[in-house]
């Protein structure tokens, strides 16, 4: 299922990327938000985690929300169920950031309808570790 998603700018915005918030990141290295975060770490974007129960990730400070990194984000890239995205999508759309990307697995619609009203790209139900190896680093 593809719904919102224009194929033809992922590539450029994830080489124009430089910032990820990762709602929704793990400290278990066996969850599939970690392992993306560690594999967008090494492909050399500087991730934000935002995860309320913790105080670090994977050598980061991680954040209670979106609203609370100091810094300019890119990418707020969601791993919580689609029924949680709403209230993050909700504060994504007061930052500058160019795309809301909900992992693979993660349709909301309402929420989706949401960001692109505020001129945000919407990626759904994509993971973007697969994306990134597949146009970034193709063959």
């Amino acid at each position: 299922m593809i719904n919102f998603n224009n194929l033809d700018e992922i590539p450029k915005l994830l080489r124009d990327a430089t910032t990820i918030a990762i709602v929704g990141l793990s400290p278990n290295r066996e969850r599939p938000s970690n392992m993306v975060a560690r594999y967008l770490i090494d492909a050399g974007y500087t991730i934000y985690p935002v995860n309320p129960g913790q105080e670090e990730i994977l050598g980061e400070k991680c954040y209670p929300s979106l609203l609370d990194i100091p810094d300019h984000i890119d990418i707020v890239n969601i791993f919580r169920k689609a029924e949680d995205v709403g209230p993050i999508v909700e504060q994504a759309v007061q930052l500058d950031c160019k795309c809301i990307w909900m992992q693979q697995g993660i349709v909301n619609h309402d929420a989706a309808e949401l960001a692109r009203k505020n001129s945000k790209t919407v990626i759904m139900d994509r993971c973007i570790k697969v994306d990134h190896t597949a146009f970034i680093y193709p063959n």
